[in-house]
């Protein structure tokens, strides 16, 4: 059985990231997936767009693939069908990306556990947005 980590290890991971590759991150600003990249953004985590066909979003250079990433990548957050996940595992493992974020409402369990049995972070079916709010910012807001 799947359980995401517990909040201790989801605050270290998000404090070590800085670079997040969005996978199937949207052109169009009213998609959460643009929302929240821009809030990672904002927060200071470097973005790096995957989806094949467009060639910038949010002032970066996007890729078509993660392989096409010319940079270290330290998280990969998921924003893609069910079914793309064991796809994207697979590369995340090749290319030994640590950790893959895979965004609420979007569950695949055979990928989950190929991708923890091979070492990596996960989280799955959680927003990376509101648990970077809730464990971050609050977090900050009640050390000042």
């Amino acid at each position: 059985m799947f359980a995401n980590p517990p909040d201790e290890y989801l605050r270290a991971c998000l404090e070590r990231a800085r670079t997040i590759a969005v996978v199937g991150l949207s052109p169009r600003p009213e998609r959460p997936s643009h929302q929240i990249a821009r809030r990672l953004q904002a927060w200071g985590y470097r973005v790096i767009p995957v989806r094949p066909a467009i060639s910038e979003v949010l002032g970066e250079r996007a890729y078509a693939r993660l392989e096409d990433v010319p940079e270290r990548i330290d998280l990969v957050d998921v924003f893609r069908a069910a079914p793309a996940i064991g796809p994207i595992v697979e590369q995340c493992i090749a290319l030994q990306i640590p950790a893959i974020w895979i965004q609420e409402g979007i569950i695949n369990l055979a990928a989950a556990e190929r991708a923890r049995a091979a070492g990596m972070f996960v989280v799955m079916d959680r927003c990376i947005s509101v648990e970077h709010r809730r464990l971050m910012v609050a977090r900050d807001a009640q050390s000042q």
